[in-house]
């Protein structure tokens, strides 16, 4: 015969177990919908978004950050381009937590505990292949003919990082197959200076790609430093070629490189920069926060990035000063031409 502790602690646990079910319950019941009211929203927003999808005109896709709109507050958003100026965006995708396109091509990723989902995204921003991938959605690009993406998620349990510490990868894709191609810490050779780099603790981040369908730039980062790398796809091999770079993004005509340059550490803080890739000329932008972003750039003369929940827009050239593009919104890119500037 059961005690009346037993007896007591028996009722407690039923209790409490009822409890931890009603609350799994009403949160899978809020999961669905929020989701719906997302849906909904799409659905409602699908004629707009096709007529811009199909218009022929330039357009750019963001993450829509509207926090008034929680049921939407990831999903991809599309907006005309009149010039350099964004009109106003419109719903058109799934949700990410970070976002690209060039070429008719989407990459959508997106965290679900420590596996990031890889969508590949057709020119109608609908999945046409998912991956699997280790980690933490951090950088996404794809090349501007639309043949490679490259995706950068931080990523627990390399043996060099420290109990609790994130470590990257970076994981070339064939968007014709939706298939994951490469690992550049671990399929590429990178050299610096003509040495092999073999330094347990390197990490590879923010790849952005050429014109010619196999050069891609890249961060490397080792033994506390970080250069820029240039590396080629079909040969499987890079070299440094400048010091001090993060989250590379190579301009449309090609010549230069938009970056993050580590300005001081503990804490790091980080100036937005321009490097001419002929001369190794460096021009810091008007932009003086520390901003933590893989910049884009919108045409030759001005570049984009994310911060404080908005996207901003700065000159190429350092003049001018920062100003909001788009409230509400970050990982922007462009899908159409760029290159010359549009006033």
């Amino acid at each position: 015969m059961r005690s009346p502790r037993t007896l007591v602690f028996v009722a407690l646990a039923a209790v409490c177990g009822a409890a931890v079910v009603a609350i799994g319950t009403a949160t899978v019941v809020d999961a669905q919908r929020s989701r719906h009211a997302a849906d909904r929203a799409v659905k409602a927003d699908a004629p707009l978004a096709a007529k811009i999808l199909t218009s022929g005109k330039p357009y750019a896709v963001v993450r829509t950050l509207d926090k008034r709109q929680s049921s939407t507050y990831g999903r991809v958003a599309i907006a005309p381009l009149n010039g350099t100026t964004p009109g106003t965006p419109v719903l058109a995708g799934p949700t990410c937590g970070r976002v690209a396109v060039a070429a008719g091509r989407g990459l959508c990723l997106d965290s679900f505990g420590t596996t990031m989902g890889v969508e590949v995204l057709n020119a109608k921003l609908q999945q046409v292949h998912e991956i699997d991938l280790a980690g933490i959605p951090s950088r996404a690009r794809i090349s501007p003919d639309g043949r490679w993406g490259g995706v950068t998620a931080f990523v627990v349990g390399h043996a060099y990082a420290a109990p609790g510490t994130f470590s990257t990868a970076t994981t070339l894709i064939d968007m014709d197959s939706g298939k994951a191609v490469a690992n550049i810490e671990k399929d590429f050779k990178v050299y610096d200076g003509g040495r092999l780099v073999t330094a347990q603790d390197k990490n590879y981040w923010g790849l952005t790609f050429a014109k010619d369908d196999d050069t891609f730039y890249a961060t490397l980062a080792a033994n506390g430093r970080t250069w820029l790398i240039e590396g080629s796809i079909r040969a499987r091999t890079a070299h440094t070629i400048h010091s001090n770079v993060e989250c590379p993004s190579l301009s449309p005509d090609q010549t230069r490189i938009g970056f993050k340059k580590a300005v001081a550490h503990d804490p790091t803080r980080w100036r937005l920069t321009v490097l001419n890739l002929r001369t190794g000329k460096e021009t810091p932008l008007a932009e003086t926060r520390s901003v933590d972003d893989q910049v884009y750039w919108l045409d030759d003369r001005h570049l984009l990035y994310g911060e404080d929940g908005q996207t901003w827009i700065v000159d190429a050239d350092g003049g001018g000063r920062p100003r909001v593009w788009l409230p509400n919104s970050d990982s922007a890119t462009v899908e159409g031409a760029r290159g010359a500037a549009v006033e």
